[in-house]
């Protein structure tokens, strides 16, 4: 696992390098490491309150708004030719995919934009952020506010309270990533995420088995 924001890990400017983050058909292109530019922005705020107090923000913000959505990007990079997965670590404690909650009315692929540009990019701007937001892997499900996610929704659940959709995001050859300085972006092999539920739950340890339809292009700077 590697702290990107703080090592600084770059190796310059590539701006005029050649290339593009496309895979073709179930064939992902993945860029090493070196290739990115990491730098910091200024904190985002966050909530600090109990878990009773979140459950009842929860349940009001139900009865407004109905099922809240939540967007997570797997975005992926190349160290020790190996495929690393980014993520974001909350109070140095909490594993996060990059990504957020949606607005109402806000669709699947521009609210996972803008949390992206929040969270990894300088601006938020939805048009200038330039992510390229693939297919959806997989989906999760919460039939209740207290309750585990689950990868299906169960028959006898009518009413889930929330849905998680994890999206592809294919990376250029380029990329600076701007960091919250509350927020840390690691980089963590997928050998160490596998089935690791203990330390990443039981949606980010389920990732490599949502890529296992892929074929992994490691392509040479």
């Amino acid at each position: 696992m590697v702290d990107l924001v703080n090592n600084n890990y770059s190796n310059g400017n590539h701006e005029n390098e050649e290339g593009n983050g496309n895979g073709e058909g179930d064939v992902v292109d993945i860029f090493s490491l070196s290739s990115y530019y990491f730098g910091s922005k200024d904190p985002l705020p966050f909530k600090d309150e109990t878990l009773a107090h979140r459950i009842h923000r929860l349940k009001i913000n139900y009865a407004a708004h109905g099922l809240r959505t939540y967007v997570e990007a797997v975005i992926l990079v190349e160290l020790f030719k190996h495929p690393h997965l980014l993520l974001l670590q909350v109070r140095n404690s909490i594993f996060k995919l990059p990504g957020g909650r949606l607005r109402p009315g806000e669709s699947d692929r521009d609210g996972l934009k803008r949390k992206l540009g929040k969270k990894l990019s300088v601006t938020e701007d939805v048009d200038e952020s330039n992510w390229e937001v693939g297919e959806c892997l997989g989906m999760w499900w919460k039939p209740d506010f207290e309750s585990l996610v689950y990868p299906y929704l169960p028959p006898n659940v009518k009413r889930p309270k929330e849905c998680t959709k994890i999206f592809l995001v294919r990376l250029p050859v380029s990329r600076k990533f701007i960091v919250p300085k509350n927020l840390k972006l690691l980089v963590v092999p997928l050998c160490e995420i596998h089935e690791n539920h203990k330390t990443y739950g039981p949606i980010i340890s389920g990732v490599p088995q949502l890529l296992s339809k892929f074929s992994f292009n490691i392509v040479d700077s």
